[in-house]
């Protein structure tokens, strides 16, 4: 089980032999997801409407169940993870990635307020040792952990999520002040005169521990 967005993460399972079943809370990119699912004429693979923090299937439904790139856009990621593991059998695998902030609580936030001016729908990334509490917290053993960073160009990054005009000039001025006086660990750096920063990312693999007989 995949939440899946247009379907990327779902659709590589899928061609791996997988079967599959992708998850949204909003019908636009479910559309874009089976469009794409027809034209590659995958059929052990189907996309439905759902909502993470209450998942529409039965317990340890699933072998494998997958997130990317969409907790930092949940209000409560605690019980998203939660029904994830709910739905995942016991010793079954639950993979998140997801962007990581700063361990120092300054330094977090003010990365996540620029994030926030340019698209309003991200609530929080978290650091990495939030990040696995998360795993901890919710009854899974972490089997990986691996780290990497997307280099974003501000504009595209920017235009990609058609910010409003006056919330991309101040996000903007942050990442300019924090290219001159390092305050969230993004490294802004210039590029062919062009300004660009490094959001951190974090892959964690858990296993669901049995619970045990009484």
């Amino acid at each position: 089980m995949s939440p899946t967005g247009p379907g990327f993460v779902a659709l590589a399972f899928a061609e791996a032999g997988c079967e599959v079943v992708g998850i949204d809370l909003t019908e636009a990119p479910l559309a874009i997801a089976e469009q794409t699912r027809r034209l590659r004429g995958l059929t052990n693979l189907h996309f439905q409407l759902g909502d993470a923090e209450q998942l529409p299937f039965g317990e340890e439904a699933f072998d494998v169940v997958v997130s990317r790139f969409a907790l930092h856009h949940c209000e409560n990621p605690q019980r998203v993870m939660a029904e994830m593991g709910r739905v995942c059998r016991s010793q079954g695998l639950v993979a998140i990635e997801d962007l990581v902030v700063s361990e120092y609580p300054e330094r977090a936030a003010y990365q996540n307020r620029f994030e926030q001016l340019r698209d309003p729908s991200h609530t929080r990334a978290r650091s990495i040792s939030a990040f696995l509490a998360l795993f901890t917290a919710c009854g899974l053993e972490v089997e990986h952990l691996s780290t990497d960073h997307l280099d974003q160009a501000v504009e595209q990054w920017l235009a990609n999520a058609h910010t409003p005009d006056d919330l991309a000039q101040q996000a903007r001025k942050m990442i300019e002040q924090d290219h001159v006086h390092d305050l969230s660990g993004t490294h802004p750096f210039l590029q062919q005169g062009a300004m660009h920063f490094r959001q951190r990312t974090a892959l964690c693999v858990g296993r669901k521990l049995a619970v045990p007989s009484r």
